[in-house]
């Protein structure tokens, strides 16, 4: 996080330190539970310290044998002792052989005196060394008052400590209503994005142009009367890059970046999410020209009205502080208010009016040439060898979003890196496409032979179905491998990208994902778990053709799905439906026929071409995986044409 500072010679501006961390205060402002105890420790460390050094100090007087005084007169008469130091009401004697004892001093008498009254001569005293010293100096008090002064101190510590904490708690509740935004400084060169970090969104960024141009100059605009959109509305599927885009748009316009997401505004305490909106944007009214970016703004924007507690909901408090922050926006104030979500279907129409989010921009999955572009860009800074070939890796992954590539790079340069090689290999990112796809590898995962004989029946059964029906997308792939929640899979590739599926297309669909349910009945004569899996994806592709699609015959082109929409956020629910109990049963009839004609199908495909089942099954026991040129090589041998397909991804 950078430091966010006014300069009078620019008033207005963000200026960054960016070298600098803001300094720990320990004992000052609002101490967290571990600086409190961090704190104490130290406190309870240093005691211990002094009391130790005190103990070293007057231990070693504690040590010196202590004797009568009559005893010591005995033993200066006798001439064994050196040095007598007389000190307070003290005497210590040090003797010839380096001995050290003491003695307490007559009180009513002095030195002198007393040991003449124990008869030492003053030939014998002349002999010794005598010195005196005065009870005075600092070191005397000190070790004096130290034994009852510590514990006191120690006592005053932990209670301002004490009272330090329930102070900073209140001062917390306060902080509470300041905002989370992180802030990008526009001139951090290791934190700038720009357009040309960001591909496969052409469309989007030709959108976000006219936003970059009015935070360059506004000027140009507002001479002539124009209103620049005050929030654009980023919508798309996770992964897209929506995020990215608005960072690019920060980026491109050299402005600052205030970033936080939707969950972050509402808290436990009534009315923090309306501070925070209000704290946030008067930040970046400071720093403007500036944009804001709310992401999944659903967390806030929702429906309003269907809200346990109504009018007094947080969220529907902090959605309401949004509205009118955005509605005191002046042309001269050059703040955009940028958002993202996928699912804008449960947005609060207040907040998608003109003169709010305005301006909708939809990002979609990328297509080959996109996703070429992005694994580019996620390229360069790993060091591809020779054979990579990007263009074939972006046409094998249609449905990945730019997410889904980068975390592709990311784990090629990983295997590259756990083989010990310093380049990047074509083959590390193919397999890469399975780990993201699939996940892992679970090689722990052994089967036994009945197992490994089923799953390859099973994947045997896709794979054949798939190859025969004229609709459905040729195999790239069969393995038998476990990764992730599959014991098997089988990879697919279709002839070409499109963005429309007719009937057809559902149908061989459905039959191909039966497949593995036929050929297990077929063979072995019973069912497995297996299935289950297929059996859902299948299913629910059947069901969305009757209430979805309109491709029902008997019910003919309507459209019967549901809002989807959940009861909390003002949406008829999730099990809610506008249609009767007869509708309803016609509905299951219509599921249940499709689907009773794609099993027929499947099992029709393996009846025929048993033998080529077979041989793949037998294939896959001995290989576990197969790949394209050696299933192909299987069909032909048992008079199935293979389907044609584009030569640059065989390459």
């Amino acid at each position: 996080m950078k430091i966010l500072k006014n300069k009078d010679k620019n008033k207005g501006k963000v200026a960054w330190d960016k070298g600098k961390k803001p300094p720990i205060n320990i004992f000052g402002g609002a101490p967290t539970g571990g600086q409190f105890f961090s704190n104490l420790l130290t406190a309870i460390l240093i005691f211990l310290i002094i009391s130790t050094l005190y103990s070293t100090v007057v231990g070693e007087k504690g040590k010196i044998e202590e004797v009568s005084v009559s005893k010591i007169a005995q033993d200066i008469s006798s001439g064994v002792v050196n040095k007598v130091v007389v000190e307070g009401g003290m005497i210590n004697a040090e003797y010839a052989d380096g001995s050290k004892k003491k003695s307490k001093k007559e009180i009513e008498s002095s030195f002198s005196q007393t040991l003449v009254n124990y008869g030492v001569s003053p030939e014998s005293l002349a002999k010794v060394e005598v010195e005196v010293k005065n009870e005075s100096g600092f070191g005397y008090y000190a070790i004096a008052i130290l034994p009852f002064l510590l514990p006191i101190i120690l006592i005053v510590f932990v209670f301002w400590m004490l009272t330090k904490q329930v102070k900073g708690a209140g001062m917390q509740a306060f902080s509470f209503g300041q905002s989370k935004a992180r802030i990008i400084d526009p001139n951090d060169q290791s934190q700038k994005v720009t357009f040309k970090d960001v591909a496969g969104a052409k469309e989007a960024k030709e959108e976000l142009v006219e936003i970059v141009d009015f935070l360059r100059n506004p000027k140009k605009f507002l001479d002539i009367g124009a209103r620049i959109p005050k929030g654009v509305l980023l919508m798309g599927a996770p992964g897209t890059g929506k995020t990215l885009l608005a960072r690019a748009v920060a980026g491109e316009a050299a402005v600052p970046f205030f970033h936080l997401s939707g969950s972050e505004f509402v808290e436990m305490f009534v009315g923090v999410g309306a501070s925070r909106v209000r704290d946030l944007f008067k930040m970046a009214k400071k720093a403007a020209p500036a944009i804001i970016f709310v992401d999944e703004i659903d967390a806030v924007g929702r429906v309003r009205g269907g809200g346990v507690g109504g009018g007094n909901d947080e969220r529907e408090q902090t959605l309401n502080q949004i509205l009118v922050e955005m509605d005191g926006f002046e042309p001269s104030e050059k703040v955009i208010v940028m958002a993202a979500t996928n699912r804008p279907d449960v947005l609060d129409p207040a907040l998608l009016r003109p003169g709010r989010f305005d301006r909708r921009v939809t990002l979609e999955l990328p297509d080959r040439e996109g996703r070429e572009e992005i694994l580019g860009i996620h390229a360069r800074k790993k060091p591809l060898a020779e054979d990579v070939n990007l263009k074939v890796i972006a046409e094998r992954t249609p449905g990945f979003s730019g997410a889904d590539l980068s975390s592709l790079m990311n784990e090629g340069a990983i295997i590259a890196a756990r083989e010990e090689r310093k380049t990047v290999a074509q083959y590390d990112l193919i397999r890469s496409i399975e780990k993201v796809m699939l996940g892992p590898e679970r090689k722990s995962h052994v089967l036994s032979k009945e197992e490994k004989k089923i799953t390859a029946y099973h994947e045997a059964g896709h794979a054949l179905v798939a190859s025969v029906l004229p609709h459905a997308d040729p195999v790239h792939k069969i393995s038998i491998i476990a990764r992730g929640n599959a014991g098997g899979y089988t990879l697919k590739l279709p002839l070409e990208e499109t963005r429309l599926r007719s009937r057809r297309d559902f149908l061989d669909d459905i039959a191909m994902s039966l497949g593995g349910y036929v050929a297990e009945e077929m063979i072995f004569g019973d069912i497995t778990t297996g299935p289950s899996n297929d059996l859902q994806v299948a299913t629910a592709l059947a069901r969305d053709m009757v209430t979805k699609y309109g491709m029902s015959e008997k019910l003919g082109p309507v459209a019967l799905e549901g809002s989807g929409g959940r009861a909390l956020f003002g949406g008829r629910g999730v099990d809610s439906r506008d249609y009767s109990e007869d509708v309803s049963a016609r509905i299951d009839s219509e599921v249940s026929k499709i689907m009773n004609d794609a099993f027929a199908r499947a099992r029709e495909v393996c009846n025929t071409h048993r033998k080529a089942l077979d041989a793949i099954a037998i294939e896959l026991v001995t290989q576990e995986s197969i790949e394209r040129d050696d299933f192909e090589k299987i069909l032909v041998a048992n008079g199935i044409m293979p389907k044609k397909l584009n030569k640059e991804l065989i390459a």
